[in-house]
Order: C-alpha cells, then structure tokens, then sequence
C-alpha cells in the first residue's frame, strides 16, 4: 500500500510513519503546506491512502492561525485527496471532540460541552473532524500520549516537562488524563488504516488517571518531590483572569479527561500496554531537552 502521511515530523506523525514502514507501507511523507493544493495532489498522486496527522496543537496560537491549520488545511487535503481519487483517508483528531463528560467515561457517542468550544484549538479540531466525517473519512481520537519525539513540545509534552523540572508543583483537583503510549496510538492509526469503517471515529487511549496520580508518577520517575498543591477549579480559574495561567488549559480542566477505547479494541483489535514504559521514556527525553540529563 502506498499512504502519504501529513505531519510526519511531529510527535505523533513520526510514530505513525514508523510504524506503517514495519508494516510493509510505502510511505511518502515530504512536507507540504497543508493551503497548497496543488501541492497536496502532488503528494498524494498515485496513493492508495492518506493519513493526516498535522494539526496545530496549541492553546496559545492565535484563533485564525488555528482556523487556518486545524479546519482550512484539513478541508484543502480532502478536496485534494478527492480530485485523485485516493480510495482511504484517515483522520487524525482527539478525544476531546468526544468529551469529557461530567463523573463518567466518555465513549464515541457523546461530545463535549458546549461550553469547551470557545477554546480554539478545541472548537477547529471539532469543525475539521466534522468535515472529515461528511467526506467518508475513517477518524482516530487519541487521548493523550506519551513517550519520546515530544520535541517542540506539545502542550502535553511541556506539561511532563514542568513536573519532571520540578517548575509544576501542584495540581488542579478536578481534573484528570486518559494517557497512552505514544507507540500504541500509532499502532491504532495502522488497524484503523487497515480496519476502520468509513464515516466511524475510534477513540486511540490507555489508562485513565487522576492529575495527582499521573503528576506524582512523572515526578517519581524524575527523582522529584511529588507536586501536593491541591488547587481548586475556582481558584484556577481566577488565576487564569489574573493571568498567571493559560485560560483555556484551564477551562479544559473542569472535569476528568476521561475516556474509553472499547469500540477500537472490540473493532480494529487495538490493545494498548501500560503507559509507565511510556512515561518514563518521556520523562527521560523532557530531562534531556531541560539540559538537567537527570533529576
């Protein structure tokens, strides 16, 4: 099979080139802007797939820059992909557009508050989902992974970096994350690619695990003190009024990121290991790019 993959060099893009390559796929992944369409049809002549991954993952970006990415870039790549008659296009969105939901786990049949959506990241990765959907497109949901590649870093990244660096030394209480190794996401992108019904969204995640319990694992592999600081919703969010932290992380915060992959394993065969292995490899990278190489 030959599958072009946009976003290859992003954290979770390399990961998916990786594992497509182990797979037997020919895999073209050169970068194009994701507004240049004849670019794009270019890169995807002759393909039997497209996987697109690229996305602006941010929740500092400016919301037209977000727009511009995450729901132009996406809805450019279709057209582009239709006028060559590429047979398969899977999508990569998040979990988020499938939740959370208030004290329970969040499945592909719910969908966010309303209220989440005046996040921009949020909102655009909402409308380009939307527009892979209506186009026949097989959609994977990643929660939220882990593992090395985390570069730039993601927010995720700089998250894991914050506690590890010992710079995070409390937590918001209401809160928590469902997290997934890296390498298990890409291995769900492959079974969707191979599995996934057109027009079905399949949430990619591992283990679900309150704040304090994900922070005091980072902050054990670091060889750091736990982070105890129990912050409150509400004193977060006057932080955040004040300033002194991101208004949308926070707003994201209200409830438990928590969320189930039972579609995937019951329909692609997707099992994903335990996430400490993952952790600590991520730790270990997060240390290395602080210039600490250790706690």
């Amino acid at each position: 099979m030959k599958v072009y993959v946009s976003g290859a060099t992003g954290f979770v893009g390399r990961h998916v080139v990786r594992e497509l390559r182990e797979r037997g796929a020919d895999v073209r992944d050169e970068r194009v802007d994701l507004l240049d369409a004849p670019g794009l049809e270019k890169a995807v002549e002759g393909c039997d797939a497209v996987v697109h991954v690229a996305a602006l993952y941010s929740y500092d970006a400016p919301a037209a820059e977000l727009e511009r990415v995450n729901v132009e870039g996406t809805r450019t790549f279709l057209e582009a992909a239709a006028r060559r008659r590429v047979r398969r296009f899977l999508f990569t969105s998040t979990a988020g557009t499938c939740g959370p939901v208030p004290d329970g786990v969040a499945t592909e049949e719910d969908s966010p508050p309303p209220w989440e959506l005046a996040v921009p990241y949020k909102r655009t990765k909402a409308a380009s989902e939307r527009l892979a959907l209506e186009a026949g497109a097989v959609v994977v949901n990643p929660t939220t992974p882990v593992g090395e590649g985390d570069r730039k870093p993601t927010p995720t990244g700089a998250m894991i970096r914050g506690v590890a660096g010992g710079a995070i030394r409390g937590y918001v209480a209401t809160t928590g994350l469902n997290v997934v190794d890296v390498r298990d996401v890409a291995r769900g992108h492959a079974l969707a690619l191979e599995r996934g019904k057109a027009g079905e969204r399949y949430l990619l995640g591992g283990v679900n695990l309150g704040l304090e319990e994900l922070f005091a694992a980072v902050a054990d592999l670091a060889g750091r003190s736990r982070p105890r600081l129990r912050v409150p919703y509400a004193f977060a969010l006057a932080a955040a009024g004040a300033g002194f932290v991101n208004k949308d992380e926070v707003r994201l915060a209200r409830f438990p990121m928590f969320f189930s992959s039972a579609k995937a394993e019951r329909e692609l065969g997707y099992r994903p290991g335990p996430v400490e292995p993952a952790l600590a490899r991520a730790v270990r990278e997060q240390l290395s790019l602080n210039g600490k190489g250790g706690a």
